[in-house]
């Protein structure tokens, strides 16, 4: 192989691997969130039972 060639081959290597990491990053960053959201999640939902409450939802209107 020539040596441009290589030089080539070893800039897309160094490309990949930046944008391999920047990937990962994201990931990351979106599992963090997801795992927050759904902690999030079933405190409310835990909070919502233990109050015994439905929600506004299932309640009656003011008139009746």
């Amino acid at each position: 192989m020539s040596d441009d060639r290589i030089e080539a081959l070893e800039i897309k290597v160094a490309f990949q691997e930046k944008a391999i990491k920047e990937l990962n990053d994201i990931i990351y960053a979106q599992q963090m969130e997801l795992d927050r959201l759904a902690l999030r999640v079933k405190t409310l939902m835990a909070s919502g039972i233990e109050s015994g409450s439905d929600g506004p939802a299932n309640e009656k209107p003011p008139h009746y």
